[in-house]
Protein backbone atom coordinates (compact mmCIF):
# COMPACT_ATOMS: atom_id res chain seq x y z
CA UNK A 1 0.00 0.00 0.00
CA UNK A 2 1.33 3.34 -1.23
CA UNK A 3 2.15 6.03 1.90
CA UNK A 4 2.89 9.21 2.19
CA UNK A 5 5.44 10.01 4.59
CA UNK A 6 4.28 12.41 7.79
CA UNK A 7 2.56 13.19 11.35
CA UNK A 8 -0.64 12.75 9.06
CA UNK A 9 -2.33 15.23 11.08
CA UNK A 10 -4.26 17.60 8.60
CA UNK A 11 -4.23 21.16 9.17
CA UNK A 12 -8.09 21.04 6.90
CA UNK A 13 -11.32 21.65 8.75
CA UNK A 14 -12.98 21.13 5.53
CA UNK A 15 -11.92 17.63 4.36
CA UNK A 16 -14.25 17.10 1.50
CA UNK A 17 -11.17 16.86 -1.26
CA UNK A 18 -9.17 14.31 1.12
CA UNK A 19 -12.34 12.02 1.31
CA UNK A 20 -12.52 12.10 -2.27
CA UNK A 21 -9.37 11.01 -3.30
CA UNK A 22 -8.97 7.15 -3.99
CA UNK A 23 -8.28 4.46 -1.54
CA UNK A 24 -5.19 3.88 -1.19
CA UNK A 25 -4.82 0.53 -2.31
CA UNK A 26 -4.87 2.21 -5.92
CA UNK A 27 -2.26 5.13 -5.28
CA UNK A 28 1.01 4.96 -6.79
CA UNK A 29 4.10 4.15 -4.97
CA UNK A 30 5.81 7.07 -3.61
CA UNK A 31 9.48 7.70 -3.47
CA UNK A 32 11.45 10.44 -1.46
CA UNK A 33 14.97 8.12 -1.58
CA UNK A 34 16.04 9.55 -4.93
CA UNK A 35 17.18 13.05 -3.83
CA UNK A 36 18.48 14.16 -0.42
CA UNK A 37 16.06 17.07 -0.14
CA UNK A 38 13.12 14.99 -0.69
CA UNK A 39 13.54 13.18 2.30
CA UNK A 40 14.02 16.31 3.86
CA UNK A 41 10.82 17.71 3.79
CA UNK A 42 9.46 18.45 6.98
CA UNK A 43 6.47 16.73 8.38
CA UNK A 44 4.84 19.93 8.99
CA UNK A 45 5.20 22.50 5.58
CA UNK A 46 2.91 24.90 3.93
CA UNK A 47 4.83 25.38 0.20
CA UNK A 48 3.42 29.31 0.18
CA UNK A 49 6.00 29.73 3.02
CA UNK A 50 8.76 27.93 1.48
CA UNK A 51 8.21 30.08 -1.82
CA UNK A 52 7.96 33.87 -0.07
CA UNK A 53 8.34 33.77 3.73
CA UNK A 54 11.66 31.75 3.76
CA UNK A 55 12.65 33.42 0.87
CA UNK A 56 12.40 36.89 2.45
CA UNK A 57 12.49 35.87 6.62
CA UNK A 58 15.49 33.10 5.94
CA UNK A 59 17.33 33.63 2.06
CA UNK A 60 17.26 37.97 2.36
CA UNK A 61 15.22 37.77 -1.28
CA UNK A 62 12.87 40.03 -0.09
CA UNK A 63 14.31 43.05 -2.64
CA UNK A 64 15.01 40.72 -5.22
CA UNK A 65 13.03 41.40 -8.49
CA UNK A 66 10.56 38.09 -8.37
CA UNK A 67 7.55 39.39 -11.16
CA UNK A 68 7.99 42.13 -14.36
CA UNK A 69 4.86 43.31 -15.56
CA UNK A 70 4.59 46.22 -18.10
CA UNK A 71 6.86 48.14 -16.72
CA UNK A 72 6.34 47.45 -12.86
CA UNK A 73 8.47 45.33 -10.80
CA UNK A 74 7.32 43.89 -7.90
CA UNK A 75 10.18 42.14 -5.10
CA UNK A 76 9.61 38.81 -3.07
CA UNK A 77 8.36 41.39 -0.46
CA UNK A 78 5.72 42.97 -2.61
CA UNK A 79 4.66 39.76 -3.61
CA UNK A 80 4.46 38.59 -0.14
CA UNK A 81 2.70 41.80 1.52
CA UNK A 82 -0.02 41.24 -1.43
CA UNK A 83 -0.44 37.75 -0.63
CA UNK A 84 -0.71 38.19 2.74
CA UNK A 85 -3.60 40.56 2.27
CA UNK A 86 -5.32 38.54 0.05
CA UNK A 87 -5.09 35.95 2.23
CA UNK A 88 -6.66 38.34 5.02
CA UNK A 89 -9.68 39.11 2.83
CA UNK A 90 -10.08 35.04 2.14
CA UNK A 91 -10.07 34.65 5.91
CA UNK A 92 -11.75 37.32 7.27
CA UNK A 93 -13.95 38.98 4.71
CA UNK A 94 -14.88 35.90 2.60
CA UNK A 95 -15.15 33.37 5.77
CA UNK A 96 -12.63 30.60 3.96
CA UNK A 97 -12.23 27.32 6.15
CA UNK A 98 -9.43 25.56 5.89
CA UNK A 99 -9.59 23.03 3.34
CA UNK A 100 -12.14 25.36 1.24
CA UNK A 101 -11.25 24.83 -2.17
CA UNK A 102 -10.36 28.37 -3.91
CA UNK A 103 -11.13 28.89 -7.73
CA UNK A 104 -8.87 31.13 -9.82
CA UNK A 105 -9.41 32.88 -13.23
CA UNK A 106 -6.55 35.01 -14.51
CA UNK A 107 -3.74 35.44 -16.85
CA UNK A 108 -0.34 35.18 -15.78
CA UNK A 109 -0.19 38.44 -13.82
CA UNK A 110 1.58 39.92 -10.27
CA UNK A 111 -2.39 39.51 -8.62
CA UNK A 112 -2.95 35.94 -10.03
CA UNK A 113 0.59 34.91 -8.67
CA UNK A 114 -0.49 36.57 -5.05
CA UNK A 115 -4.02 34.67 -5.19
CA UNK A 116 -2.10 31.39 -5.67
CA UNK A 117 -0.07 31.88 -2.89
CA UNK A 118 -2.81 33.86 -0.87
CA UNK A 119 -5.18 30.46 -0.71
CA UNK A 120 -2.12 28.41 0.41
CA UNK A 121 -1.32 30.65 3.13
CA UNK A 122 -4.87 30.70 4.07
CA UNK A 123 -4.96 26.69 4.30
CA UNK A 124 -6.73 26.39 1.12
CA UNK A 125 -6.70 24.39 -2.17
CA UNK A 126 -5.63 26.45 -4.87
CA UNK A 127 -8.37 25.08 -8.27
CA UNK A 128 -6.87 27.68 -10.90
CA UNK A 129 -8.70 27.84 -14.24
CA UNK A 130 -7.44 28.81 -17.93
CA UNK A 131 -8.06 31.96 -19.11
CA UNK A 132 -9.84 30.85 -22.07
CA UNK A 133 -12.46 28.76 -20.37
CA UNK A 134 -16.11 29.54 -20.72
CA UNK A 135 -19.03 29.57 -18.31
CA UNK A 136 -19.83 26.35 -18.09
CA UNK A 137 -16.40 24.63 -18.23
CA UNK A 138 -16.18 26.87 -15.03
CA UNK A 139 -19.51 25.55 -13.53
CA UNK A 140 -18.42 21.87 -14.19
CA UNK A 141 -14.99 22.58 -12.22
CA UNK A 142 -16.78 24.75 -9.49
CA UNK A 143 -19.59 21.64 -9.35
CA UNK A 144 -16.81 19.08 -9.35
CA UNK A 145 -14.55 20.27 -6.98
CA UNK A 146 -17.74 21.98 -4.61
CA UNK A 147 -15.73 25.12 -4.49
CA UNK A 148 -17.49 28.66 -2.48
CA UNK A 149 -15.02 30.68 -3.49
CA UNK A 150 -13.68 32.75 -6.21
CA UNK A 151 -11.16 35.52 -7.15
CA UNK A 152 -11.72 36.26 -10.39
CA UNK A 153 -9.69 39.04 -12.62
CA UNK A 154 -11.73 41.84 -13.43
CA UNK A 155 -10.98 41.39 -17.13
CA UNK A 156 -12.06 38.18 -17.40
CA UNK A 157 -15.63 39.14 -15.27
CA UNK A 158 -18.23 38.03 -18.18
CA UNK A 159 -17.55 34.53 -18.15
CA UNK A 160 -16.89 34.61 -14.19
CA UNK A 161 -20.38 35.70 -14.11
CA UNK A 162 -21.66 33.19 -15.90
CA UNK A 163 -19.89 30.50 -13.96
CA UNK A 164 -21.89 31.71 -10.48
CA UNK A 165 -25.21 31.99 -12.61
CA UNK A 166 -24.43 28.45 -13.70
CA UNK A 167 -22.82 26.78 -10.86
CA UNK A 168 -24.95 28.01 -7.06
CA UNK A 169 -22.06 25.98 -5.32
CA UNK A 170 -19.83 28.95 -6.32
CA UNK A 171 -20.96 31.47 -3.10
CA UNK A 172 -19.09 34.27 -2.63
CA UNK A 173 -16.62 36.26 -5.67
CA UNK A 174 -14.12 38.92 -5.44
CA UNK A 175 -12.42 40.80 -8.39
CA UNK A 176 -8.66 42.04 -8.80
CA UNK A 177 -6.73 43.76 -11.37
CA UNK A 178 -3.45 43.02 -12.54
CA UNK A 179 -1.16 45.00 -10.39
CA UNK A 180 -4.09 44.96 -7.22
CA UNK A 181 -3.76 49.33 -7.17
CA UNK A 182 -7.38 49.49 -6.44
CA UNK A 183 -7.69 51.96 -8.54
CA UNK A 184 -10.70 50.56 -10.17
CA UNK A 185 -13.93 50.45 -7.61
CA UNK A 186 -15.15 47.16 -9.34
CA UNK A 187 -12.26 45.66 -7.98
CA UNK A 188 -13.35 44.86 -4.45
CA UNK A 189 -10.59 42.43 -3.92
CA UNK A 190 -7.67 45.46 -4.41
CA UNK A 191 -10.48 47.71 -2.28
CA UNK A 192 -10.02 44.95 0.54
CA UNK A 193 -6.64 44.11 0.53
CA UNK A 194 -5.64 47.99 0.67
CA UNK A 195 -7.83 48.24 4.00
CA UNK A 196 -5.76 45.18 5.86
CA UNK A 197 -2.95 45.45 8.33
CA UNK A 198 0.29 43.87 7.46
CA UNK A 199 1.50 40.28 7.70
CA UNK A 200 -0.39 37.33 7.75
CA UNK A 201 -0.23 34.05 10.36
CA UNK A 202 0.02 31.33 7.91
CA UNK A 203 -1.54 28.23 8.58
CA UNK A 204 0.75 25.33 9.74
CA UNK A 205 -0.79 22.70 6.65
CA UNK A 206 0.64 19.17 6.61
CA UNK A 207 3.22 18.43 4.44
CA UNK A 208 0.89 15.91 2.88
CA UNK A 209 -2.35 18.41 3.01
CA UNK A 210 -3.94 19.11 -0.17
CA UNK A 211 -2.09 22.11 -2.01
CA UNK A 212 -3.68 21.95 -5.60
CA UNK A 213 -6.18 20.19 -7.35
CA UNK A 214 -5.34 20.93 -11.41
CA UNK A 215 -8.13 20.34 -13.94
CA UNK A 216 -6.66 18.68 -16.90
CA UNK A 217 -6.23 20.28 -20.23
CA UNK A 218 -8.96 18.35 -21.75
CA UNK A 219 -6.92 16.73 -24.84
CA UNK A 220 -8.73 13.57 -24.41
CA UNK A 221 -12.08 15.07 -23.49
CA UNK A 222 -13.57 16.12 -20.12
CA UNK A 223 -11.04 17.40 -17.67
CA UNK A 224 -10.00 15.47 -14.63
CA UNK A 225 -8.95 16.69 -11.70
CA UNK A 226 -5.78 15.94 -10.46
CA UNK A 227 -4.92 16.66 -6.48
CA UNK A 228 -1.57 17.25 -5.13
CA UNK A 229 -0.32 17.98 -1.83
CA UNK A 230 2.32 20.67 -0.49
CA UNK A 231 5.24 18.37 -0.79
CA UNK A 232 4.58 17.97 -4.52
CA UNK A 233 4.57 21.30 -5.14
CA UNK A 234 8.11 21.61 -3.35
CA UNK A 235 9.63 18.31 -5.12
CA UNK A 236 8.69 19.31 -8.69
CA UNK A 237 10.85 22.40 -8.49
CA UNK A 238 13.48 20.05 -6.43
CA UNK A 239 13.88 17.71 -9.42
CA UNK A 240 13.70 18.83 -12.79
CA UNK A 241 15.40 22.37 -12.66
CA UNK A 242 17.69 22.12 -9.90
CA UNK A 243 18.79 19.23 -11.92
CA UNK A 244 18.15 19.08 -15.59
CA UNK A 245 19.57 22.34 -16.37
CA UNK A 246 21.24 24.72 -14.41
CA UNK A 247 19.13 27.59 -12.37
CA UNK A 248 20.86 30.73 -11.28
CA UNK A 249 18.88 33.46 -9.05
CA UNK A 250 20.53 35.69 -11.54
CA UNK A 251 17.97 33.69 -14.38
CA UNK A 252 14.94 35.90 -15.99
CA UNK A 253 12.35 33.65 -17.15
CA UNK A 254 9.46 34.33 -20.01
CA UNK A 255 7.35 31.88 -21.69
CA UNK A 256 3.52 31.35 -22.89
CA UNK A 257 2.19 28.55 -20.05
CA UNK A 258 -0.46 29.52 -17.80
CA UNK A 259 -0.41 29.38 -14.39
CA UNK A 260 -3.61 27.09 -14.06
CA UNK A 261 -1.15 24.15 -16.50
CA UNK A 262 0.89 22.94 -14.09
CA UNK A 263 3.47 23.22 -16.60
CA UNK A 264 3.10 27.01 -16.56
CA UNK A 265 2.85 27.04 -12.52
CA UNK A 266 6.63 25.74 -12.41
CA UNK A 267 7.52 27.24 -15.08
CA UNK A 268 6.57 30.34 -15.36
CA UNK A 269 6.33 31.07 -10.95
CA UNK A 270 7.78 28.39 -8.66
CA UNK A 271 10.77 27.51 -10.42
CA UNK A 272 12.44 31.02 -10.42
CA UNK A 273 11.18 31.64 -7.08
CA UNK A 274 12.74 28.55 -5.70
CA UNK A 275 15.98 29.95 -6.67
CA UNK A 276 15.37 33.83 -6.01
CA UNK A 277 14.94 34.60 -10.21
CA UNK A 278 12.49 36.19 -11.84
CA UNK A 279 9.93 36.03 -14.34
CA UNK A 280 8.45 38.27 -16.88
CA UNK A 281 4.32 38.66 -17.54
CA UNK A 282 2.95 40.30 -19.89
CA UNK A 283 -0.71 41.24 -20.99
CA UNK A 284 -2.52 39.90 -23.98
CA UNK A 285 -1.76 37.00 -26.06
CA UNK A 286 1.87 35.58 -26.91
CA UNK A 287 3.34 36.08 -30.37
CA UNK A 288 6.68 35.54 -31.54
CA UNK A 289 7.81 38.50 -32.05
CA UNK A 290 6.04 39.64 -28.79
CA UNK A 291 8.16 37.05 -27.23
CA UNK A 292 11.49 38.19 -29.14
CA UNK A 293 10.88 41.69 -28.23
CA UNK A 294 10.40 40.64 -24.32
CA UNK A 295 13.79 38.94 -24.54
CA UNK A 296 15.59 41.55 -25.56
CA UNK A 297 13.85 44.32 -23.14
CA UNK A 298 14.39 41.87 -20.09
CA UNK A 299 17.50 40.19 -21.19
CA UNK A 300 15.77 36.87 -20.14
CA UNK A 301 17.70 33.69 -19.88
CA UNK A 302 15.39 31.40 -19.71
CA UNK A 303 12.52 30.35 -22.01
CA UNK A 304 9.56 27.68 -21.32
CA UNK A 305 6.88 27.36 -24.52
CA UNK A 306 5.20 24.85 -26.99
CA UNK A 307 6.76 22.94 -29.84
CA UNK A 308 4.32 25.05 -32.11
CA UNK A 309 5.84 28.54 -30.82
CA UNK A 310 9.78 27.36 -31.25
CA UNK A 311 8.85 26.61 -34.58
CA UNK A 312 7.21 30.55 -35.61
CA UNK A 313 10.49 31.51 -33.07
CA UNK A 314 12.46 29.31 -35.40
CA UNK A 315 11.52 30.89 -38.63
CA UNK A 316 11.45 34.58 -37.07
CA UNK A 317 15.17 34.92 -35.54
CA UNK A 318 16.09 33.00 -39.36
CA UNK A 319 14.25 35.82 -41.45
CA UNK A 320 15.76 38.88 -39.18
CA UNK A 321 19.50 36.71 -38.59
CA UNK A 322 19.37 38.10 -35.18
CA UNK A 323 19.23 35.42 -32.05
CA UNK A 324 18.29 36.81 -28.92
CA UNK A 325 21.56 37.27 -27.11
CA UNK A 326 20.83 36.60 -23.69
CA UNK A 327 19.04 33.70 -23.88
CA UNK A 328 20.70 30.35 -23.02
CA UNK A 329 18.51 27.81 -21.71
CA UNK A 330 15.31 26.70 -23.45
CA UNK A 331 12.63 24.21 -21.93
CA UNK A 332 9.50 22.38 -24.34
CA UNK A 333 7.15 20.54 -23.22
CA UNK A 334 2.92 20.19 -23.81
CA UNK A 335 3.08 17.89 -26.57
CA UNK A 336 6.50 15.61 -28.12
CA UNK A 337 9.22 18.10 -29.67
CA UNK A 338 9.64 17.02 -33.30
CA UNK A 339 13.04 16.83 -34.61
CA UNK A 340 12.59 19.48 -37.12
CA UNK A 341 11.76 21.51 -34.85
CA UNK A 342 14.72 21.16 -32.56
CA UNK A 343 16.86 21.28 -35.48
CA UNK A 344 15.42 24.36 -36.64
CA UNK A 345 15.85 26.32 -33.64
CA UNK A 346 19.27 25.06 -33.29
CA UNK A 347 20.50 26.06 -36.50
CA UNK A 348 18.76 29.96 -35.58
CA UNK A 349 20.31 30.08 -32.56
CA UNK A 350 22.83 27.40 -31.32
CA UNK A 351 20.54 26.46 -28.47
CA UNK A 352 19.55 22.77 -27.83
CA UNK A 353 16.10 22.77 -27.03
CA UNK A 354 15.33 20.65 -23.24
CA UNK A 355 12.88 18.33 -24.27
CA UNK A 356 10.48 17.37 -21.25
CA UNK A 357 7.69 15.04 -20.85
CA UNK A 358 5.28 15.88 -17.96
CA UNK A 359 1.54 15.41 -17.10
CA UNK A 360 -0.76 16.89 -14.86
CA UNK A 361 -1.38 13.90 -12.93
CA UNK A 362 2.77 14.14 -12.49
CA UNK A 363 2.35 17.53 -11.74
CA UNK A 364 5.76 18.55 -13.90
CA UNK A 365 8.26 17.01 -16.02
CA UNK A 366 9.53 13.53 -15.06
CA UNK A 367 11.76 12.39 -18.18
CA UNK A 368 14.37 14.98 -20.14
CA UNK A 369 17.94 15.65 -20.76
CA UNK A 370 19.89 18.83 -21.71
CA UNK A 371 22.97 19.80 -22.90
CA UNK A 372 25.30 17.29 -23.83
CA UNK A 373 23.42 14.45 -22.68
CA UNK A 374 20.51 15.47 -25.30
CA UNK A 375 20.28 12.91 -28.05
CA UNK A 376 18.14 15.09 -30.60
CA UNK A 377 14.88 12.88 -30.95
CA UNK A 378 14.78 11.26 -27.64
CA UNK A 379 12.22 12.91 -25.01
CA UNK A 380 15.64 11.41 -22.69
CA UNK A 381 16.15 9.42 -19.91
CA UNK A 382 13.88 9.27 -16.14
CA UNK A 383 15.18 12.63 -13.99
CA UNK A 384 17.00 12.86 -10.80
CA UNK A 385 14.07 11.60 -8.26
CA UNK A 386 12.30 9.64 -11.15
CA UNK A 387 12.25 5.79 -12.06
CA UNK A 388 10.38 5.30 -16.07
CA UNK A 389 10.41 2.23 -17.77
CA UNK A 390 8.83 0.26 -20.25
CA UNK A 391 5.30 -1.88 -19.85
CA UNK A 392 3.77 -4.18 -21.94
CA UNK A 393 -0.49 -3.89 -22.43
CA UNK A 394 -0.50 -7.00 -19.15
CA UNK A 395 1.92 -4.64 -16.57
CA UNK A 396 5.02 -6.09 -16.89
CA UNK A 397 8.04 -4.47 -17.15
CA UNK A 398 9.95 -5.22 -20.28
CA UNK A 399 13.82 -4.80 -21.23
CA UNK A 400 15.59 -2.80 -23.00
CA UNK A 401 15.31 -2.22 -26.10
CA UNK A 402 12.18 -2.57 -26.01
CA UNK A 403 8.76 -0.30 -26.73
CA UNK A 404 5.34 -0.44 -25.17
CA UNK A 405 4.20 1.81 -22.34
CA UNK A 406 5.84 4.24 -20.58
CA UNK A 407 5.63 4.26 -16.86
CA UNK A 408 7.24 6.56 -13.93
CA UNK A 409 7.29 6.19 -10.36
CA UNK A 410 9.13 8.72 -8.16
CA UNK A 411 7.83 11.68 -5.36
CA UNK A 412 4.68 12.55 -7.32
CA UNK A 413 1.83 11.12 -8.63
CA UNK A 414 -1.28 10.42 -9.90
CA UNK A 415 -4.44 11.44 -7.35
CA UNK A 416 -8.13 11.74 -9.31
CA UNK A 417 -10.44 13.63 -7.49
CA UNK A 418 -13.26 11.13 -7.40
CA UNK A 419 -12.37 9.25 -9.97
CA UNK A 420 -11.88 5.69 -9.29
CA UNK A 421 -12.30 4.11 -12.66
CA UNK A 422 -9.87 6.58 -14.37
CA UNK A 423 -6.79 6.17 -11.16
CA UNK A 424 -7.69 2.25 -11.75
CA UNK A 425 -6.56 3.27 -15.16
CA UNK A 426 -3.51 5.36 -15.08
CA UNK A 427 -1.95 3.36 -12.04
CA UNK A 428 -0.80 0.03 -12.42
CA UNK A 429 1.14 -2.32 -9.78
CA UNK A 430 2.64 1.35 -8.50
CA UNK A 431 3.51 2.75 -11.16
CA UNK A 432 2.09 5.80 -12.94
CA UNK A 433 1.20 5.15 -16.94
CA UNK A 434 0.71 8.38 -18.59
CA UNK A 435 -0.84 6.93 -21.89
CA UNK A 436 2.53 7.34 -23.96
CA UNK A 437 3.76 4.62 -25.93
CA UNK A 438 7.98 4.89 -25.89
CA UNK A 439 10.78 2.87 -27.62
CA UNK A 440 13.63 2.55 -25.05
CA UNK A 441 17.15 2.03 -26.39
CA UNK A 442 19.75 0.37 -24.57
CA UNK A 443 21.22 2.94 -22.81
CA UNK A 444 18.34 4.17 -20.88
CA UNK A 445 16.81 6.95 -23.43
CA UNK A 446 12.71 7.00 -24.08
CA UNK A 447 11.86 8.25 -27.78
CA UNK A 448 8.26 8.68 -28.28
CA UNK A 449 5.50 6.77 -30.42
CA UNK A 450 2.33 8.24 -30.06
CA UNK A 451 0.12 8.85 -27.71
CA UNK A 452 -1.48 5.58 -26.69
CA UNK A 453 -4.96 6.56 -28.34
CA UNK A 454 -2.75 8.19 -31.59
CA UNK A 455 -1.80 4.73 -32.71
CA UNK A 456 -3.04 4.14 -36.33
CA UNK A 457 -3.49 0.43 -36.91
CA UNK A 458 -4.18 0.18 -40.78
CA UNK A 459 -3.89 -2.68 -42.73
CA UNK A 460 -2.25 -5.03 -39.64
CA UNK A 461 0.54 -2.41 -39.65
CA UNK A 462 1.07 -0.32 -36.19
CA UNK A 463 1.51 3.74 -37.43
CA UNK A 464 2.76 6.02 -35.25
CA UNK A 465 1.25 9.39 -36.05
CA UNK A 466 3.88 11.99 -34.75
CA UNK A 467 6.40 9.94 -36.78
CA UNK A 468 4.27 11.05 -40.15
CA UNK A 469 3.93 14.46 -38.26
CA UNK A 470 7.95 14.90 -38.31
CA UNK A 471 8.17 13.58 -41.93
CA UNK A 472 5.48 16.02 -42.95
CA UNK A 473 6.91 19.24 -41.29
CA UNK A 474 10.35 18.59 -42.78
CA UNK A 475 8.77 19.63 -46.05
CA UNK A 476 9.21 23.65 -46.65
CA UNK A 477 5.08 23.94 -47.51
CA UNK A 478 4.24 22.56 -44.42
CA UNK A 479 3.89 24.86 -41.29
CA UNK A 480 1.46 22.71 -39.43
CA UNK A 481 0.16 19.41 -39.29
CA UNK A 482 -1.94 16.77 -37.35
CA UNK A 483 -2.11 13.03 -38.39
CA UNK A 484 -4.52 10.98 -37.28
CA UNK A 485 -6.70 7.37 -37.91
CA UNK A 486 -9.36 7.80 -40.04
CA UNK A 487 -12.07 5.02 -40.56
CA UNK A 488 -11.81 2.97 -43.59
CA UNK A 489 -13.78 -0.11 -45.43
CA UNK A 490 -10.56 -1.56 -46.67
CA UNK A 491 -7.77 -0.97 -44.53
CA UNK A 492 -9.77 -0.26 -41.16
CA UNK A 493 -8.36 2.91 -40.58
CA UNK A 494 -6.14 4.97 -43.38
CA UNK A 495 -3.45 7.89 -41.79
CA UNK A 496 -4.93 11.11 -42.68
CA UNK A 497 -2.90 14.66 -42.43
CA UNK A 498 -4.29 17.72 -41.48
CA UNK A 499 -2.04 20.12 -42.96
CA UNK A 500 -1.33 24.46 -42.56
CA UNK A 501 0.59 25.16 -45.36
CA UNK A 502 2.74 28.46 -45.25
CA UNK A 503 0.97 29.90 -48.03
CA UNK A 504 -2.68 28.68 -48.18
CA UNK A 505 -2.45 29.12 -52.08
CA UNK A 506 -0.74 25.94 -52.63
CA UNK A 507 -3.46 24.03 -51.47
CA UNK A 508 -4.59 21.53 -54.22
CA UNK A 509 -4.01 17.98 -55.27
CA UNK A 510 -0.53 18.67 -56.61
CA UNK A 511 0.51 19.61 -53.14
CA UNK A 512 -1.39 16.42 -51.23
CA UNK A 513 0.31 14.39 -53.57
CA UNK A 514 3.54 16.01 -53.41
CA UNK A 515 4.01 15.94 -49.60
CA UNK A 516 2.39 12.34 -49.92
CA UNK A 517 5.54 11.46 -52.20
CA UNK A 518 7.74 13.15 -49.81
CA UNK A 519 6.90 11.01 -46.75
CA UNK A 520 7.01 7.83 -48.40
CA UNK A 521 10.55 9.06 -49.66
CA UNK A 522 11.41 10.05 -45.79
CA UNK A 523 9.54 6.81 -43.84
CA UNK A 524 8.37 3.38 -44.42
CA UNK A 525 6.42 3.94 -47.57
CA UNK A 526 3.34 2.24 -45.80
CA UNK A 527 3.54 5.48 -43.49
CA UNK A 528 2.21 7.61 -46.20
CA UNK A 529 -1.12 9.69 -45.59
CA UNK A 530 -3.74 8.22 -47.90
CA UNK A 531 -5.72 11.26 -47.15
CA UNK A 532 -4.58 14.99 -46.58
CA UNK A 533 -6.89 17.93 -45.66
CA UNK A 534 -5.48 21.43 -46.17
CA UNK A 535 -6.84 23.56 -42.86
CA UNK A 536 -6.47 26.78 -41.38
CA UNK A 537 -6.21 25.91 -38.07
CA UNK A 538 -5.97 23.04 -35.53
CA UNK A 539 -8.30 22.52 -32.60
CA UNK A 540 -6.15 22.79 -29.31
CA UNK A 541 -6.68 23.41 -26.14
CA UNK A 542 -5.45 26.72 -24.44
CA UNK A 543 -1.96 25.00 -23.67
CA UNK A 544 -1.40 24.76 -26.81
CA UNK A 545 -1.96 20.75 -27.43
CA UNK A 546 -3.65 19.51 -30.34
CA UNK A 547 -6.78 17.60 -29.99
CA UNK A 548 -6.30 15.09 -31.84
CA UNK A 549 -9.58 13.30 -30.67
CA UNK A 550 -11.32 15.95 -32.02
CA UNK A 551 -9.95 15.38 -35.46
CA UNK A 552 -11.16 11.93 -35.17
CA UNK A 553 -14.43 12.59 -33.59
CA UNK A 554 -14.87 14.17 -36.91
CA UNK A 555 -13.85 11.91 -39.21
CA UNK A 556 -15.88 8.85 -37.83
CA UNK A 557 -18.75 11.02 -37.74
CA UNK A 558 -18.13 11.63 -41.54
CA UNK A 559 -17.50 7.60 -41.89
CA UNK A 560 -20.85 7.28 -40.38
CA UNK A 561 -22.87 9.22 -42.75
CA UNK A 562 -21.19 7.68 -45.06
CA UNK A 563 -22.38 4.20 -43.69
CA UNK A 564 -18.72 3.09 -43.05
CA UNK A 565 -18.19 1.04 -40.22
CA UNK A 566 -16.30 2.95 -37.46
CA UNK A 567 -13.38 0.16 -35.97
Amino acid sequence: MARIPGDGVTAHTDTFARDRLPPEEQWPDFDYSGLPELAAYPDRMNAAVEFLDRAVAEFGWGERPCIHYAGEVWTYADLMAKADAAARVLVEDMGLETGNRVLLRGPNNPMMAACWMAVLKAGGIVVATMPLLRARELAYMAEKAQIRHFLCDLNLRAEGDGAMERAPVLEQVKFFTPLGDASDPAADLDTAMAGKPAGFDNVDTAADDIGLIAFTSGTTGQPKGTVHFHRDILAMCDCFPKHVYRPSPDDIYVGTPPLAFTFGLGAQLLFPMRTGASVVFYPGPPSPDRLLDLIDENRCTTLYTAPTMYRALADKISESGNAPATLRQCVSAGETLPLPIFEAFRAATGIRIIDGLGSTEMIHIFVSAEGAAIRPGATGTAIPGYEACIMDEAGTILEPPCEGLLATRGPTGCKYLDNEERQRGYVVNGWNLPGDRYRQDADGYFWYVARADDMIVSAGYNIGGPEVEDALLDHPKVQDCAVVGAPDEQRGRIVKAFVILRDPADAADATAEELQDFVKAEIAPYKYPRAIEFVDELPRTETGKVQRFKLRQMEEEKAREQGIRVQ
